[in-house]
């Protein structure tokens, strides 16, 4: 498996094929895909964070990771979103994810659960909460 910058419509329709709760994005900061034998297995679209109490112009957020499920495709993605950011001199990358999922491959990655989020609605209500990971 490789991972190599890719075009936001080609992460797009990834999402849109494979991705089980989110829609495609409308930016990015870059985007990087997972290829085995030139086949895109999948991607994370890196962007600015969506909270604005977070530091919109020295840190990133994946806000989309998707895969065909391919075996570690997730950790590896996670692992290349968070050294791109780096050499690129951002000082944080950061995630989101539901209660439902695990996290295992952001754990196997390197990357630390910071937290929890409590999920807020654009007109403030609490809609639930979610784990916040960082590298």
């Amino acid at each position: 498996m490789i991972v190599r910058a890719i075009e936001l419509s080609e992460a797009n329709a990834l999402i849109v094929a494979h991705h089980r709760h989110h829609k495609p994005v409308k930016g990015h900061r870059f985007s990087l895909g997972a290829f085995v034998d030139d086949a895109l297995v999948g991607a994370a679209v890196v962007g600015r964070p969506v909270a604005r109490e977070c530091d919109q112009r020295r840190w990133l957020e994946v806000t989309r990771l998707v895969t065909d499920g391919t075996k570690n495709a997730c950790s590896a993605l996670y692992a290349a979103a968070a050294r791109a950011g780096k050499a690129l001199g951002y000082l944080k990358i950061q995630t989101y994810i539901l209660d439902s999922e695990p996290g295992t491959s952001l754990k196997a990655s390197g990357w630390v659960k910071e937290g929890i989020a409590k999920g807020r609605s654009w007109q403030g209500r609490t809609q639930g909460t979610e784990g916040r990971f960082w590298d």
